[in-house]
């Protein structure tokens, strides 16, 4: 198990429960939150979403009001760099929710383990049912268990 796992989660799970209530204050949908390593720094991820899009100043004023909160909290001990994005042309499908709201688009689901020798499976998303991922592939649809799937997004085609 990676060093400071549990540390790190739990960071994650502080910092999404008040950025949410922050990004839905300013009209936004807080998509994702993440604590890594990368490289030689540690990095605190914000991926951001609204209707139309997202831009540079929405960016900046949740960067400001995640800072300011982290700056009251003080919850990671070790020097970082805070980063808010939106969730560009290929955004993750984390919540729920998300399975709902962009069904009929095309998806590319990553599993943990391979299903008839294939990790990934791109398809279009027909919704959630009963805790599974249902994807139409190969002229059917296709239940994927959610706890099965590493990642979940959407497909851009250039």
């Amino acid at each position: 198990m990676p060093k400071n796992l549990g540390n790190r989660q739990r960071i994650v799970q502080l910092i999404s429960g008040f950025s949410g209530p922050l990004a839905e204050g300013l009209g936004l949908e807080l998509v994702d939150v993440d604590y890594l390593r990368e490289g030689d720094r540690n990095v605190v991820r914000l991926i951001i979403d609204k209707p139309g899009g997202v831009g540079h100043e929405d960016c900046q004023a949740v960067s400001q009001a995640v800072s300011d909160r982290l700056d009251e909290l003080d919850p990671i001990p070790e020097a970082y760099y805070l980063e808010v994005s939106s969730p560009g042309v290929e955004r993750p499908l984390k919540k729920e929710a998300d399975f709902h709201r962009f069904a009929g688009q095309e998806v590319a689901l990553h599993l943990f383990a391979g299903q008839e020798g294939r990790k990934t499976w791109q398809g279009i998303l027909r919704g959630l049912d009963d805790g599974n991922v249902l994807l139409e592939v190969d002229g059917g649809v296709r239940p994927f268990p959610r706890e099965q799937i590493s990642r979940a997004h959407l497909v851009f085609h250039f």
